[in-house]
């Protein structure tokens, strides 16, 4: 069994088949291009280094179609969908349900052959988050939680494990990731100061494996200024049912229909850690 039973508000067999759906398009359109991508199955978007590339576009389409059968009435909201229109983003607000999907995220590392990628699959509805999937299409397992049901870590042919809250840490011990490049330089130059407070300070160009690492216990808070969907709406669920935190701007809580920055979260809400520069 990989999905405990009663989990959440889509059912088992709707979880079961999201989950189905996103292992098979890793193994069918993302996997065989792992390391073997020609130059003209790449391409960028809003610069340089926001890169897309024949296998984010195909397992948008494969998740996109196979969200659509399992939740016939729910909005679509793909990356790849929304750099194309970004007039699609808006809809997030009025809708009753919504399916969000990040087909590759960390795709510089994917383009790079770095083993540090993932997918990320967020579910939406009355304007909460209720369940959430981070994928490693490398180990093919994921990270999943459901609105009230807990956070679980999922193998293939295995029974789920809960995962419990790591626990809490002080600024000098806590392990982070802080996305420094997209910062201003007068904001980089200020949080940098403050570097040598933290115990550790990471970057892996990867949502997916940022919050898989706070919910695995082996990092502590994360701290960026970009709050897109697909990044974030799945992960902060996960951190909220395991006793976390997010902060978005001045309030608590992510709102992927109305996202705040800078955002910052703990993986134990009881963590005494504050964000670089806040002490400044």
């Amino acid at each position: 069994m990989e999905v405990p039973q009663r989990f959440g508000p889509l059912g088992h067999e709707v979880t079961r088949g999201l989950i189905a759906a996103v292992r098979d398009t890793a193994r069918t359109e993302i996997m065989p291009h792992f390391r073997n991508l020609s130059d003209d199955m790449i391409d960028t978007k809003s610069g340089p280094h926001d890169l897309v590339t024949l296998a984010d576009q195909r397992a948008e389409e494969r998740l996109a179609r196979t969200a659509r059968a399992l939740l016939p009435d729910a909005l679509i909201i793909g990356e790849e969908s929304v750099a194309a229109n970004p007039a699609l983003l808006h809809d997030l607000a009025h809708a009753t349900e919504a399916v969000i999907i990040d087909p590759i995220d960390g795709t510089g590392n994917f383009v790079s052959g770095l083993a540090v990628f993932g997918v990320i699959l967020a579910i939406m509805q009355g304007g909460r988050t209720v369940f959430g999937l981070l994928y490693d299409p490398v180990m093919d397992d994921w990270i999943m939680a459901a609105e009230g049901a807990g956070a679980w870590l999922g193998r293939p042919g295995q029974a789920p494990r809960r995962l419990s809250p790591p626990p809490p840490v002080t600024t000098d011990d806590a392990r982070g990731y802080i996305s420094l490049s997209i910062f201003s330089p007068d904001e980089q130059r200020r949080m940098m100061a403050d570097y040598p407070r933290y115990g550790r300070i990471r970057d892996l160009y990867c949502s997916c494996h940022e919050y898989r690492m706070l919910a695995l216990g082996s990092a502590d808070f994360l701290y960026t200024s970009l709050s897109k969907p697909w990044d974030h709406a799945a992960g902060s669920l996960i951190i909220q049912e395991l006793g976390g935190q997010t902060l978005a701007g001045d309030r608590e809580g992510y709102d992927p229909a109305h996202p705040r920055v800078p955002l910052f979260v703990r993986a134990n809400r009881q963590s005494e850690i504050s964000p670089p520069g806040a002490a400044n």
